[in-house]
């Protein structure tokens, strides 16, 4: 007996996976940009379009840069950035969780506090500075007052937010399970906040960072800032401009360093799989 095989249901050699098309890595093209942008600074004063006392040439700035990483007082003046920083950050972050918390909670307290929120959140941390001079002068307490005042609200609308997202069907089965009120809080409540709440602490990070540096520079308070206004002050436009890429280079390690926090807290997260999926 013959046996007839279908051509189109045949098994045969396997075909050949389509290649994907792949782009460069992302880390390649980032580096292509920075290279880009040091070309054309490098180029602007060369070719006349600013004048090189007031724009040095990139290479310059870098050797400023990197001789300022051999000195101890440069290394001093970040450590005092990243006090001001931290501490500022952490203030604020667990400042507005608590009250984040609680205002969220209450569906009176949201409407009692909503006008008095949206009046205070859209005043400068700047406008401040008068106010923390007066109580504190040059010291780090005064950095303290603008970082916390310009974080604490990123903080406490992601909280806001968090609280107001609660599955109203998941707190009514935790209450028919009789969870107690800190139950409910870890339970149901603070797992849906927490995405919200590391947004907020990443968004405050740079923010923190900006103030750090603008309450240094325009105040006087230990580090990197006022180091900027002296160099400033004193006609050492290379160190200057060293300088402020030094917060640069400052800002993109704590960007990085939140990134990898969030990554870690949120794996559990769809929008952070979904990320390193992608």
């Amino acid at each position: 007996m013959s046996v007839v095989i279908d051509p189109t249901t045949a098994p045969g050699p396997p075909r050949p996976a389509r290649a994907r098309r792949k782009g460069a890595p992302g880390w390649v093209l980032g580096l292509v940009g920075v290279l880009v942008f040091l070309g054309a600074w490098e180029l602007m004063p060369i070719l006349g379009i600013v004048q090189g006392k007031y724009l040095p040439p990139a290479s310059e700035v870098i050797v400023a840069l990197v001789r300022d990483f051999g000195l101890a007082v440069f290394w001093a003046s970040v450590g005092d950035t990243l006090l001001a920083w931290a501490v500022g950050l952490a203030m604020a972050t667990i400042l507005a969780l608590v009250l984040g918390m609680v205002i969220g909670s209450s569906r009176f307290l949201r409407r009692f506090t909503n006008s008095t929120i949206e009046f205070l959140r859209p005043i400068p941390s700047v406008a401040l500075i008068p106010l923390a001079v007066l109580l504190y002068g040059v010291k780090l307490e005064s950095s303290l007052l603008l970082i916390v005042y310009a974080c604490f609200w990123q903080v406490l609308i992601q909280v806001l937010y968090g609280v107001a997202d609660v599955d109203n069907v998941a707190m009514q089965t935790a209450r028919s399970y009789s969870f107690s009120t800190w139950q409910r809080i870890k339970d149901v409540v603070f797992p849906t906040v927490l995405p919200y709440l590391m947004t907020g602490i990443r968004l405050g990070a740079a923010v923190a960072l900006i103030l750090a540096i603008t309450a240094e520079l325009i105040i006087g308070s230990p580090g990197l800032g006022r180091e900027i206004g002296l160099a400033q002050s004193g006609g050492a436009v290379s160190g200057m401009y060293a300088l402020i890429l030094a917060t640069g280079l400052l800002g993109m390690v704590i960007n990085v360093f939140m990134r990898s926090i969030e990554r870690r807290v949120l794996g559990w997260h769809p929008s952070v799989r979904g990320e390193v999926i992608a």
